[in-house]
C-alpha cells in the first residue's frame, strides 16, 4: 500500500511540476509589449533616450538615412525612418521591442544576418526600450497609430 502511495505521490508531483513549467512558459511567451504613446511622461523619457541612442542613425526627426531600402557598399541596409514614411509602424509593438532589445538576427533566427543595428539588451532597460518606441509611435498620425494598434504580435 505504501509503495502505491509513493508512486502516486511521485506521479502527482511530476504532474504538478509539468503544469507549473507549462504555466510559466505560457506566461512568458504570452507576455506582449504594449507601447504607451498616450503617456506624456513615458514619451518624454523616450524622446530623450532616442536623442542619445538612436538619432545618430535614424535621424533627429526620425527621417532615417537616404536610400534606406537599398543595401550600401558593405551590404547593409541604411537606418530606416521611424516617421510615418517608414515601415516601422508595419511591425507590431512586441516585434519592435524584440528587434531593439535582441537584434534583428535573433528575431528572425539567423545569427549571420548582417545589420548595422545593434541589440540594446544590457544597454537599455525594457522600460527604456518601451519608452523609445512609445515616443516614436507618438509622432505618427492618428490613422497610422490606429493601424499599428490593430497589428497582431508575431509568434
Amino acid at each position: 500500500m505504501s509503495r502505491s502511495l509513493l508512486i502516486g505521490g511521485l506521479a502527482l508531483a511530476g504532474l504538478a511540476a509539468t503544469l507549473m513549467f507549462a504555466a510559466t512558459f505560457r506566461g512568458a511567451s504570452a507576455e506582449v509589449v504594449t507601447l504607451r504613446a498616450e503617456d506624456a511622461t513615458v514619451v518624454a523619457q523616450g524622446q530623450d533616450i532616442y536623442a542619445t541612442e538612436c538619432a545618430a542613425c535614424h535621424g533627429a526627426d526620425l527621417e532615417g538615412q537616404p536610400n534606406w531600402r537599398a543595401r550600401d557598399a558593405d551590404g547593409l541596409l541604411p537606418a530606416p525612418p521611424h516617421d510615418a514614411t517608414g515601415h516601422t509602424w508595419h511591425h507590431d509593438g512586441d516585434s519592435l521591442f524584440r528587434i531593439v532589445k535582441l537584434g534583428l538576427p535573433e528575431l528572425i533566427g539567423d545569427p549571420d544576418y548582417a545589420t548595422a543595428m545593434p541589440a540594446y539588451e544590457g544597454v537599455l532597460t525594457d522600460d527604456e526600450i518601451v519608452a523609445v518606441l512609445s515616443y516614436i509611435k507618438s509622432t505618427w498620425p492618428a490613422e497610422i497609430r490606429a493601424a499599428h494598434d490593430a497589428k497582431v504580435p508575431s509568434p
